[in-house]
């Protein structure tokens, strides 16, 4: 190798590190709902979330300490992002996990969650057409159809079996708490360091968490299946997801994040097959595809409204 070679390969591996943090960002994403799959056997949902709660906001502890990352200014924004807090980290992951825990598979949860940004676009656009500024789109009420199509194609054979009307409640309540979190966020919490915010969030969470925690009568199994999983919850998808995500909306990137969040529930699907061997049938892969592309014909018009959503 020349010189010229080895002086250009440390930017050449920039460059393709750089290109790769959307894609990593929704790998790591994915797996959040394998993570569930994963621990669920082995603890129930509100005492694992608690430590990992806990877990999480040590580590953001020490790394505001190590970087001296500024806090939220004022009572109001503390208050908000603990607000945020409890709908993004404590209702959607409790309701997911709760879920799994009640035998929905980890593929059919994120399809069902998956739906979060369409009911945030169309709740924005909404609003935007009562002030008489906008109104629903065909496009955006073709993909609203498509979208609830191809869930029910997914859902609809599994009613009776894995589908129950509990955990596709619990589905139900992590899906409108990701919504209220995100539309929330976008209406009160002003730009702040995404490690101090994660800080305070995480310690709502865990204050709504620990009481149901308590109240859970069984205990935990600290099978290596369940220590994966939290290792894996706590680094890659709390610290890890976070940094990517702080990354890419630092270089103004996280428009094509969202882009790419479509593809989460077929690549959680795979996931599940290949290590939990759920069912993938070809109707279910199409059912997947049809609403991939209606949360696309949604959300399309409006993606920068939908920056920034936690995992």
């Amino acid at each position: 190798m020349s010189a010229e070679a080895r002086a250009a390969s440390p930017g050449a591996h920039h460059t393709a590190f750089v290109r790769a943090m959307p894609w990593l960002f929704v790998a790591i994403w994915s797996t959040g709902f394998i993570a569930a799959r994963l621990a669920m056997p082995h603890a129930p949902p509100f005492a694992f979330l608690t430590l990992r709660f806990v877990f999480s906001a040590m580590c953001f502890a020490g790394w505001i300490a190590i970087a001296r990352a500024p806090w939220p200014r004022g009572r109001a924004q503390v208050l908000h992002l603990a607000v945020t807090g409890v709908l993004m980290q404590a209702g959607y992951l409790g309701g997911v996990w709760a879920a799994v825990k009640a035998g929905l598979g980890a593929g059919t949860t994120a399809l069902l969650v998956g739906l979060q940004p369409v009911l945030t676009a169309i709740w924005l656009s909404r609003n935007a057409e009562a002030r008489g500024t906008a109104a629903m789109s065909v496009r955006r009420w073709l993909g609203l159809v498509l979208g609830f199509g191809g869930i029910t194609l997914v859902v609809w054979p599994k009613i009776g079996g894995e589908a129950t009307l509990a955990n596709l409640a619990m589905a139900t309540v992590a899906l409108l708490s990701i919504t209220a979190g995100t539309l929330y966020q976008k209406r009160f919490v002003a730009p702040c360091d995404v490690r101090t915010a994660s800080a305070v969030q995480m310690a709502a969470a865990f204050v709504v968490c620990l009481p149901l925690a308590l109240l859970e009568p069984e205990a935990i199994d600290w099978h290596p299946n369940l220590i994966i999983a939290m290792a894996w919850s706590v680094g890659a998808l709390t610290l890890g997801g976070s940094s990517l995500l702080y990354l890419l909306i630092q270089r103004g990137e996280a428009t094509a994040v969202t882009s790419l969040l479509y593809l989460v529930p077929p690549c959680t699907a795979l996931m599940a097959w290949a290590m939990f061997g759920e069912s993938l049938t070809a109707v279910m892969m199409a059912g997947v595809a049809i609403t991939v592309v209606g949360v696309a014909l949604v959300v399309r018009p409006a993606s920068s409204d939908l920056e920034g959503e936690p995992r």
